[in-house]
């Protein structure tokens, strides 16, 4: 009898002892969690920001064909070894988008390791001479590219003296809306002010096209006046045209 009221005993003793147990890790349960929860959260945190585990060690650009990919990587200024997330894509991109040829710059990152930076060249449409130099002006207005010889296949825009960035836009809005076989027509593109901006036929006829509004109906009306070779009132030459007014089109007397 008394061995065996020893095992109850002995049995009680360890049921209550698990019992303790039990309300014990109820307690730190939760108090282990966080602390694993908060673990895992810094090693995250240490892996991304500041380890080398996932740092920049390459960058590609795109989209670069006359514009060498050494000066955008100047310019973007993106240094091997800083984590990936730590690059400030924005800082990047504007300082990218500074150079005079980029139009547009995109740029993201590519796990684990790289930044990608697009880039969108600006498109020459004409070349305008400023200051002696002949520069490459794209559809917006924007001088960029310089040239030693004008490119044949690109008409010449001038300007009088005083003619700002509005007129070179107006003139890049006109020069953009003829259509190939009429460009290929047009010696220069003369712009007096925002409203006064004239086409140079290679044939030696000047029209008078006004403001760049309007320009691709401008452009439909001229092709069919320059099948017209009405002379002018000298006899020396085709006559002059005017579509300022798409509407009332005229050779000039």
């Amino acid at each position: 009898m008394a061995e065996r009221a020893e095992a109850a005993a002995r049995r009680s003793r360890r049921a209550f002892a698990r019992r303790q147990w039990g309300r014990r890790w109820l307690r730190w349960k939760p108090v282990l969690a966080t602390l694993v929860l908060v673990g895992v959260v810094a090693g995250a945190v240490w892996l991304v920001w500041f380890s080398q585990v996932l740092a920049v060690t390459a960058v590609r650009v795109t989209g670069t064909d006359d514009l060498p990919s050494a000066e955008v990587l100047s310019a973007a200024r993106v240094v091997d070894g800083t984590p990936l997330v730590r690059v400030d894509v924005d800082s990047v991109r504007s300082r990218v988008q500074a150079i005079a040829d980029v139009r547009e710059v995109t740029v993201t990152r590519e796990w684990p390791h790289t930044v990608v930076i697009a880039v969108a060249e600006r498109e020459p449409v004409a070349v305008v001479d400023i200051g002696g130099r002949l520069r490459a002006l794209d559809q917006e207005g924007v001088v960029f590219d310089s040239y030693r010889s004008a490119p044949a296949d690109l008409p010449r825009v001038t300007t009088q003296a005083g003619a700002g960035r509005e007129a070179l836009e107006e003139a890049a809005s006109v020069v953009s809306a003829l259509p190939d076989d009429l460009a290929t027509r047009v010696d220069h593109v003369e712009v007096a002010t925002v409203d006064q901006v004239s086409l140079v036929m290679r044939d030696g006829r000047t029209v008078a096209w006004g403001s760049a509004d309007d320009s691709d109906l401008k452009a439909e009306v001229l092709v069919a006046m320059l099948e017209d070779a009405q002379p002018s009132p000298g006899g020396d030459g085709p006559a002059d045209i005017d579509v300022s007014v798409p509407g009332r089109p005229s050779f000039l007397p």
